[in-house]
């Protein structure tokens, strides 16, 4: 069983940043891709970013490319998201994501492992 806690969020101004950060635990992740999707209540969860554990690959949502980033600590079984640059926009809940295998997907329902979620709000 896969386990993936977040953390990091908070409130931040608008044009202030944050680092989220999600442990894993509970299995071998070099052959698993991780990701970040956010959702605000009654709407849609919407993917962030992803990113392999074995090569590194990324994918981002475009309307976030050059404000978020996403990277991994292999050693630490550690997935970030820096995100810079904060919109009221981005107000949602954050989470983590895991799935087996090297595609890096955008699509949520390809995620078995989720975490908990962490909140992030931009006040304006």
């Amino acid at each position: 069983q896969v386990q993936l806690v977040e953390s990091g969020g908070g409130l931040v101004q608008a044009g202030g940043s944050l680092r989220l950060s999600c442990v894993a635990s509970g299995r071998t992740f070099s052959t698993y891709t991780m990701g970040w999707f956010r959702q605000d209540p009654g709407k849609e969860r919407e993917f962030v970013a992803a990113i392999g554990w074995t090569d590194g690959r990324s994918k981002y949502a475009d309307s976030l490319k050059g404000r978020f980033t996403i990277s991994r600590d292999n050693a630490k079984t550690t997935v970030y998201l820096q995100m810079n640059s904060l919109k009221p926009e981005d107000t949602a809940i954050y989470y983590c994501a895991a799935k087996e295998g090297a595609f890096v997907s955008g699509t949520p329902s390809r995620y078995e492992y989720w975490g908990q979620g962490t909140q992030v709000t931009v006040s304006s």
